[in-house]
């Protein structure tokens, strides 16, 4: 009776557990200790960063350190303006002067960025530690070199978007691009952080480095990636949904079910058919469904998929070109 329903209401709320899982329970068990411990020990006695002095090292002569920095600024600034040349001058040029595909093109430029910003910040800490700082003369020349050499670093974080965002004009959106583009757009602000803290002192900079870091992370999970990734090939062959990448998009997340959910049949059947395979059943505690799935299955129930074979109706599968 009552006792029985009770019973099963429990049952229904604990989580099910078998004997194979009881190592890997323990060990995730054991991280999360190990993490609270951390937090609470860093919540009771915090390290101040900001108040860490890095001892400066003997100063060199101006000639000395200002050479090579001038030198580095005139190469960044001779490959921001070839990279921008060709950039701006549209796919055709892309390929003509360079003979890479748009894929070798983005990779490049994203590599590039990750190096000209390691440099960046290298150059940055070897002046910190030996430039001179005994005049106001050389307090200027050492703000307005390493400012510069940021700035054309910033040049570079937006030449490696627009590679990418060629590539993606040519391609599509898939999930690695965005991962891509959304880390250089993280390098890009370290670098205008950095540059702020020539100007008002760089105390709080670890904190909002890190502080921008998790920023970055939340922003990207609320934006749904595979959501926009959907949405962005959608748009993309709107009007032809014959030419859309369908053996990629069943391989999406539930976030993308309301995107495909907009797609003609048999198109529609298609995309969704994979996703719906993996989504939970009944039998799924409520605290393990997401409120994506939670979305994609009232979807589902609303509008179930075509039955027989929608993607041999759609001309799947069918070779990808790249």
């Amino acid at each position: 009776g009552a006792d029985a329903a009770f019973a099963d209401l429990l049952g229904s709320l604990a989580p099910d557990t078998g004997a194979g899982d009881v190592p890997l329970r323990l060990f995730l068990l054991a991280l999360g200790a190990l993490g609270a411990l951390a937090a609470a020990r860093a919540a009771a006695a915090p390290l101040r960063f900001d108040r860490a002095a890095a001892k400066p090292g003997k100063a060199r002569g101006r000639l000395e350190w200002a050479l090579p920095l001038v030198l580095l600024d005139v190469l960044f600034a001779a490959f921001n303006a070839v990279q921008l040349a060709v950039l701006f001058g549209g796919y055709d040029k892309v390929l003509a002067s360079t003979g890479l595909t748009y894929a070798q093109y983005a990779r490049q430029g994203f590599w590039q960025l990750l190096w000209a910003t390691v440099l960046t910040l290298v150059v940055i800490a070897l002046a910190a530690r030996w430039a001179p700082r005994g005049g106001r003369g050389d307090r200027l020349l050492v703000r307005g070199t390493l400012g510069l050499l940021c700035l054309l670093a910033l040049v570079v974080v937006a030449s490696a978007l627009r590679r990418m965002d060629l590539y993606v004009e040519a391609y599509g959106l898939t999930r690695l691009r965005v991962s891509v583009m959304g880390a250089e757009l993280w390098l890009g602000l370290v670098l205008v952080l950095v540059t702020a803290a020539g100007v008002w002192g760089a105390r709080w900079l670890p904190r909002a480095v890190v502080a921008s870091a998790a920023a970055g992370v939340l922003a990207f999970g609320l934006a749904s990636p595979d959501d926009l990734v959907a949405r962005q090939n959608i748009a993309r062959h709107a009007g032809e949904p014959g030419r859309l990448d369908l053996a990629y998009l069943q391989n999406l997340s539930a976030d993308a079910v309301p995107a495909l959910d907009s797609l003609p049949e048999p198109q529609r059947s298609c995309a969704l058919e994979e996703i719906a395979r993996e989504l939970p059943d009944a039998r799924t505690p409520w605290y393990a469904i997401s409120l994506a799935e939670h979305t994609a299955l009232g979807i589902l129930r609303e509008r179930p998929l075509e039955g027989g074979d929608p993607c041999w109706r759609a001309g799947l599968p069918r070779a990808v070109m790249r």
